[in-house]
């Protein structure tokens, strides 16, 4: 017995000293391409040394003798810490992913094949200004430099990713930079989703209850728009359920995810300190790395900082000496559905107003991993690509007989958006940087700038000229054929909204709807926030002068309007009207919940069980309210709809017909439907967490999910890779949380700011920001993560131009001298 005790110690032990050295000799093999940040490379491509100095948040700081040596050396920053993210970027938006990823991802690289986004940054290229393309190829030289580097080996491929697949890595081009900007433009859009759904809820529904589920509001409301399928003489599908995205890798986003942003400016008159101040907090989705790399760059008109997006050399939102910047998305309808009507003998033709004309069209194929290749045909229209019915649920509104195209103005092959930032940069006031958005094309973005003195807000890209007798307004699909459904080029730059020198001395925006202007100069039907302005518009208007720390208290503000606004109607009935109830019993969980949200001041502090209580009364609430008239349309809404429940329990334009069941014999009135979406509510919550009302936290539901797109979901690599963290807001907060909505754990935190920035002009280097993540893609280095926590506590890194407070702690310093 004693001699099988010793053996069975010796074998574990044997054991476990294999097993440290394995992982101690993995840690080794995949930790050989974490950059050493001191070192000097001698490099081909730069005129004068060059220098990149990372601050102890690993900030680069890039000095050199031209632009170019600039763009060069944040090329091969980039590159350092973001090699894997930077190629993921290029292959999605170039449509091969399947090359990597097998069958999993080829219905994303077929849509992305369709929309022929790497043609037209080729074809763009050669319409930028020279500056811009001298950036572009200093840039694309940078990154290939750092290639080259690890070609020569004992770099660790680049990435420890690299180790798990295609490790061949093809040189960086101009175009790939701008392919980029495409893609962004992709994960902003949802007019295309929107005006789908609208078509197919308004087969269900008549207008009054439609007005109900999909709102005009904010504004005035619009004449009733024709029946949709009254628009075409072939009859409609079937309505299908539509397959969901959930596949990290997808670049299209979910509904009410496609972008959302705060930003707001101080007038000098309007500042404590007399200087000018700016906010600004895009929100993206979650991952990990952040879309945000933090960078500064030492130009010849000044220096810049801000962020950045690894793969293209351009700071997109931050401050320079002079001017800041920040962007939120404008929500201007910029795609439209076109129906095309096929010619019944010859399917390669679609009706034009000029007679019937053949689709342009050519072969694309995809490489497909551990799979045969698949050729596509890919076709045009003269309205825009066409896209099968698998994508976007067009299925469902297309009639036999037709197809679908798509009309926007981000497939433009003279997209000079690139040479739009590289302007701003380089503007010197608030004139400069206004005249400079004129050449942004897509997606229309709120440019909220200071100087010095003033300050302004101007909606930049793109915006489609349409008739003013189009039949849907754009807001459904339309026959393609007809003249007045179609683009007749885009309005002038100056028809764009803008705000300069307000009078009270405030500008702002949240995604809310900017301007009130009759279709064809609408800029928008569909907005993305009707909510967190209120709580911006109390904040801005409270103090007579606001401080850098007043913004960033409003940057971090929890307090929901949305629940404030909505838990007096829904419970109006319920409040203290519960009878005695045992411990343990519906009644009396319900009268303790109940209690407990009769209290709550509407914060969706991490820390309180009362979000909690209230997001998922709310979300089984709108559950209850639509399921029978939307049957599994219903799946498509998948966050409460603040005025959709507003108007049910105002009984605005006789909403509350919602309320009753139409399958069912008694009349529900509305204070039934609260109190059974109650007692779901407290059920899901019993089951999911399992403990008292009073104990629960809402930060346990609403984890931030920091997850790496590619190895997220590969079990123990998860606990490495992925950023998980408890936090406060929610859906309707300016602390946005947007939670997935979906799934056995539907209030994750999945999309917020992934970057905070406060400028201060009165005192320029005490401005702020902060990323979601760190600096670092490399899950194995101290920056991978170091900024995340300051980010879930609100708390902001020194946004300083100063290269004395650069150098200052500085983690290393990159030194490049021109040879090789």
């Amino acid at each position: 017995m004693v001699l099988l005790f010793r053996w069975l110690l010796r074998l574990v032990t044997g054991a476990l000293a294999l097993g440290l050295l394995a992982t101690l000799l993995l840690y080794w093999f995949f930790s050989r391409s974490l950059p050493d940040y001191s070192e000097t490379l001698t490099v081909a491509g730069i005129t004068a040394p060059v220098e990149i100095v990372r601050d102890n948040a690993n900030v680069p700081h890039i000095f050199g003798e031209t632009d170019e040596d600039v763009f060069f050396g944040l090329g091969l920053a980039h590159a350092q810490d973001r090699l894997w993210q930077m190629t993921m970027l290029r292959r999605t938006a170039q449509g091969r992913l399947s090359e990597l990823f097998g069958t999993r991802t080829v219905r994303i690289d077929e849509l992305l094949r369709r929309f022929d986004f790497y043609a037209q940054a080729v074809a763009s290229f050669r319409h930028l200004d020279a500056e811009t393309q001298t950036a572009l190829t200093a840039y694309a030289a940078g990154v290939n430099a750092w290639l080259a580097e690890v070609n020569k080996g004992a770099r660790g491929r680049g990435a420890p990713e690299f180790w798990l697949f295609e490790p061949a890595i093809a040189p960086w081009q101009p175009a790939d930079s701008l392919v980029i900007g495409k893609l962004l433009a992709l994960q902003l859009s949802g007019h295309l989703a929107g005006d789908v759904l609208r078509a197919r809820v308004s087969e269900m529904l008549p207008n009054a209850r439609l007005r109900d589920i999909l709102p005009d509001a904010p504004g005035s409301g619009l004449a009733a728009l024709p029946e949709y399928a009254a628009l075409f003489d072939a009859p409609l599908p079937r309505l299908t359920r539509i397959a969901r995205a959930d596949d990290p890798l997808a670049p299209w986003p979910a509904r009410g995810m496609e972008g959302a942003s705060n930003a707001w400016a101080a007038a000098p008159q309007r500042s404590a300190a007399g200087g000018t101040l700016l906010a600004n907090d895009p929100h993206l989705g979650f991952t990990a790395p952040s879309i945000w790399y933090l960078a500064r760059l030492e130009l010849q008109s000044g220096g810049v900082i801000g962020g950045t997006v690894p793969g293209a050399p351009l700071v997109l939102l931050g401050r320079s000496e002079k001017i800041g910047w920040g962007l939120t998305s404008a929500y201007a309808d910029d795609q439209d559905v076109f129906i095309e009507k096929l010619n019944p003998e010859n399917p390669e033709e679609v009706m034009t107003p000029e007679g019937w004309k053949t689709l342009a069209s050519k072969p694309s194929i995809i490489k497909i991993k551990d799979a045969d290749p698949i050729t596509l045909t890919l076709r045009w229209s003269e309205n825009g690509p066409i896209l099968p019915g698998s994508h976007y649920g067009l299925e469902n509104v297309v009639p036999r007989g037709h197809v679908a195209s798509v009309g926007w103005t981000a497939f433009d092959t003279r997209d000079t958006s690139a040479q739009a930032i590289l302007g701003l940069m380089r503007a010197q006031n608030i004139d400069e940087a206004i005249a400079a958005g004129a050449d942004f094309i897509a997606p229309p973005q709120n440019l909220t700038l200071v100087d010095g003195e003033r300050i302004a807000m101007q909606v930049i890209g793109a915006l489609p000229r349409r008739a003013a007798r189009h039949q849907t307004q754009g807001r459904m699909p339309a026959p393609g054929w007809l003249p007045e459904n179609r683009w007749y080029g885009r309005l002038e730059y100056g028809a764009n909204p803008a705000f300069i020198d307000p009078e009270g001395g405030i500008v702002g925006n949240t995604n809310n709807k900017v301007i009130d202007r009759p279709f064809p100069l609408h800029m928008s039907h569909r907005w993305g926030d009707s909510q967190r302005v209120q709580r911006w518009e109390r904040l801005m208007q409270s103090r007579e002068v606001h401080t850098r720390e007043s913004f960033i208290e409003a940057q971090l503000d929890t307090v929901s309007v949305t629940a404030r606004t909505l838990l007096p109607l829904v419970a109006r009935d319920l409040w203290f009207t519960g009878e005695a109830a045992e411990a343990g019993t519906p009644e009396r969980r319900r009268r303790e919940a109940l209690d407990l949200l009769a209290g709550w001041n509407g914060e969706m502090s991490e820390h309180l069980p009362e979000p909690l209580l209230y997001a998922a009364w709310m979300r089984a609430l709108q559950e209850r309210l639509i399921r029978d008239e939307l049957g599994t349309l219903a799946d498509e809404f998948t966050h409460p709809e603040p005025i959709f429940l507003e108007r049910v329990f105002r009984n605005e334009a006789g909403a509350a017909i919602w309320c009753d069941v139409i399958q069912s014999a008694p009349q529900e009135s509305c204070s039934d439907m609260a109190r059974l979406a109650l007692d779901d509510a407290l059920l899901w919550i019993d089951e999911r967490f399992g403990q008292s009302i009073e104990s629960l936290r809402w930060g346990d539901a609403h984890q931030a999910t920091h997850d790496h797109p590619v190895l997220g979901d590969q079990g123990g690599l998860s606990w490495i890779v992925n950023i998980r963290q408890s936090t406060s807001g929610g859906d309707n907060t300016l602390l946005r949380g947007k939670t997935v909505g979906t799934g056995p754990q539907p209030f994750l935190n999945t999309h917020g700011a992934t970057y905070r920035g406060v400028y201060d002009f009165a005192d320029p280097d005490s401005s702020v920001f902060i990323s979601s993540t760190g600096q670092s893609g490399h899950p194995l280095s101290r920056h991978y993560d170091d900024l995340g926590e300051l980010w879930r506590r609100g708390e902001y890194i020194p946004m300083t131009l100063d290269p004395d407070l650069a150098r200052a702690g500085a983690v290393g310093v990159t030194r490049l001298e021109p040879g090789g």
